[in-house]
């Protein structure tokens, strides 16, 4: 089966991780969970270990708040392809793994982490896993809120995100849908 588009909203959310340490050398492990068509970054974690059960939380929280993706792109790792996140997937959302060694299949959240490296990670020493989960929150906040992006119209991701909200909703109440 070819890879999903991610023709709307909530259609594809692709994951990723990327790690970093604290000044005393302990481990940070990043996750970051990317709208593939608004490239609004809608969830992730900052903690020294993401299990596949914590990131089944993290999920559960982010499909109560956005209802679930219709596919979850990500690689081969072991978060993703355990037994656990496969029962959570069931029937309500697709499971898409990019081959292994071809991240370029999961460009927009490696576009996104690349980002995040240049822009905050590079720049920032974090003295605690606290200090680490700040600082992450508020970049991705503003890249939310502020950042323009020029393959969105030159709109921030939340102002795309709403722009297809209205342009739904305004499609459904001109054909009688609901």
């Amino acid at each position: 089966m070819n890879a999903p588009a991610a023709v709307a909203p909530g259609v594809v959310w692709a994951v990723d991780f990327q790690f970093d340490v604290c000044e005393r050398g302990k481990a940070i492990k990043i996750c970051s969970i990317v709208d593939e068509h608004t490239r609004e970054c809608v969830g992730g974690l900052v903690e020294r270990s993401i299990t596949a059960d914590r990131l089944i939380d993290h999920l559960e929280e982010l499909t109560a708040r956005h209802g679930a993706p219709m596919v979850l792109r990500s690689d081969n790792g072991p978060e993703f392809i355990s037994d656990a996140v496969a029962d959570w997937a069931g029937t309500k959302v697709w499971l898409s793994y990019i081959p292994p060694g071809q991240p370029w299949r999961n460009r927009y959240v490696e576009s996104f982490n690349s980002r995040l490296r240049d822009d905050c990670l590079n720049l920032t020493s974090f003295y605690s896993l606290l200090h680490a989960q700040v600082v992450i929150g508020d970049w991705k906040r503003e890249c939310n809120h502020e950042r323009r992006h020029s393959s969105l119209g030159y709109l921030t991701p939340v102002e795309c995100a709403r722009t297809c909200t209205r342009q739904l909703e305004d499609t459904h109440s001109h054909t009688g849908r609901t």
